[in-house]
């Protein structure tokens, strides 16, 4: 049985994607460890059919804390394995030098365009610092892939190195959505982190033109506190809920209860305009309709299977246009929810994992 170690920096309870990818190792015959941290504020370890190691750390962000996680990783990917996958580039420096010292194989798994999300492009010392890491490392790492076609040929191009692509879609769903009463509100929700260019204070003041709705934001982020306020000042605090974190398998039956998603991102930086957020494809599965920008991904998802509207920018008549344009008749919003359980029946983790076993196997 091969031995695989996967590396993260975030509490593996909620990431939807490794624990998927993990299960499906360890259940096609693999022996899987997936490597994060434990935050002050986690949860006990949610039971899964690999094994999770959790490091505690002193430092909670910034430089050190990046240079603490290596080490620590570092030394326990010394440990007997087969093959080091590090998620991103911040996990990438210790899996490479504890395979190459151990003489195993370093996988590279991009899950974004990390020297180009927002908290980089605005901080161009520190995004130089990760452009020297990811040009140092990647090029010689074993193997690699990413989530999506346009990310793997760009870094194909970039590095002269093949990249697969496996998608973040989720387990095909198993019920059919929810009922809802005639008079409830229709529902807009937000699955994710709260972070700066996800478009939620422009969501926020749509709220007050968006009278017959409610806003739930399932997540939590660094924007956490300034949304609660923001919703207070605007006076829509009573349509707009902030749900907190949800365990992934809690996720599902949550979606199916509401009536369009919302994907919405700034154009900040190349890593959310090349983006392929999986909450699309959670919408999908659910059989909602969703709001996403007119960003090269969406686009083709789109065009295939039309399942929502594309916005042009995140202004706030926009917002409130594009929701009022899903629901502008119940044939059009009938057809939307059509269109995406026939893309669900394509778009599923059951297909998508055949080509991560078929990479694993090769190795």
């Amino acid at each position: 049985m091969k031995k695989l170690f996967f590396t993260v920096t975030n509490d593996l309870n909620y990431d939807q994607r490794m624990i998927r990818i993990c299960s499906s190792l360890a259940k096609n015959g693999f022996d899987v460890t997936l490597i994060g941290r434990l935050k002050k504020i986690s949860q006990p370890s949610v039971n899964q059919p690999f094994k999770q190691v959790r490091l505690s750390l002193f430092f909670a962000k910034g430089p050190l804390f990046y240079i603490e996680m290596n080490i620590r990783l570092f030394f326990f990917l010394l440990k007997k394995a087969d093959v080091i996958c590090a998620i991103d580039l911040d996990t990438l420096p210790a899996g490479y030098w504890a395979a190459r010292l151990s003489k195993k194989k370093i996988i590279y798994d991009a899950h974004e365009y990390f020297t180009e999300v927002p908290e980089l492009v605005n901080r161009p010392r520190i995004q130089k610092i990760w452009l020297l890491i990811e040009k140092t490392f990647v090029p010689k790492v074993d193997g690699a892939y990413t989530v999506c076609e346009s990310l793997k040929n760009i870094f194909t191009e970039k590095y002269n190195k093949p990249f697969g692509t496996i998608r973040n879609v989720p387990f095909e769903a198993q019920n059919e959505a929810k009922l809802k009463t005639k008079n409830a509100k229709k529902i807009i929700l937000y699955q994710g982190a709260l972070n700066d260019g996800r478009g939620l204070e422009e969501m926020i003041l749509a709220m007050k033109k968006l009278k017959d709705y409610e806003l739930w934001l399932a997540g939590e982020g660094d924007l956490s506190n300034y949304l609660r306020e923001q919703s207070a000042k605007n006076e829509v605090e009573d349509r707009v809920k902030f749900l907190g974190m949800i365990l992934p398998q809690n996720l599902p039956a949550l979606t199916k209860q509401v009536d369009v998603g919302l994907n919405l991102l700034e154009n900040k930086g190349l890593n959310y305009y090349y983006s392929l957020a999986n909450k699309t494809f959670d919408y999908i599965q659910a059989g909602i309709p969703a709001l996403h920008m007119n960003f090269p991904e969406y686009q083709l998802i789109n065009e295939k299977y039309q399942i929502g509207v594309l916005l042009e920018d995140l202004k706030v008549e926009s917002i409130i246009n594009a929701i009022k344009q899903i629901f502008e008749s119940p044939e059009y919003y009938s057809d939307l929810q059509s269109n995406c359980k026939k893309a669900a029946k394509e778009l599923t983790w059951e297909n998508e994992e055949k080509k991560l076993i078929e990479f694993y196997k090769k190795l």
